[in-house]
């Protein structure tokens, strides 16, 4: 009996499976740079997943989010955050961040307008999250892309 493969459409699925989809997507990315992922069956200190590399001496806790994505609670917890930035065309761009490298930077640059430490998602839940990427944010997310 033979399998007929048929891709999905990442809209079409609930969201416990595109949770699973992004997962197996970041850790496809991150073996490319000698990572094996492994799936936490609930939080560990904040963390989705355990990114090990072969080196024996790096380990990573990381958090899925479908965006970008800061918030408070992650804070002094070593914690990277990766996300599936899909862009118009229908490509994807995997990005893995040290969140409290990022949270500070943003928050520095929102400091200049004034506006994320003003926002009700900021001071409300403390959390702030961008629904996709502007050029300018693409441009500042550069160095994080997998």
């Amino acid at each position: 009996m033979s399998y007929q493969f048929k891709k999905v459409d990442y809209e079409d699925l609930n969201s416990r499976q595109q949770e699973n989809y992004n997962f197996q997507k970041i850790a496809a990315h991150l073996a490319d740079y000698g990572f094996n992922c492994i799936r936490l069956s609930d939080d560990w200190q904040g963390a989705d997943f355990i990114a090990c590399h072969r080196d024996g001496q790096s380990f990573l806790k990381v958090q899925l989010k479908s965006r970008l994505f800061i918030q408070k609670k992650y804070s002094g917890k070593d914690i990277y955050i990766a996300f599936i930035n899909r862009n118009k065309d229908k490509t994807e761009d995997v990005y893995v961040y040290p969140h409290d490298i990022v949270q500070n930077e943003l928050l520095a640059r929102g400091e200049e307008n004034g506006t994320l430490k003003e926002s009700v998602s900021w001071k409300e839940r403390g959390g702030y999250s961008w629904g996709y990427l502007s050029k300018g944010m693409r441009t500042f997310m550069t160095k994080y892309k997998v």
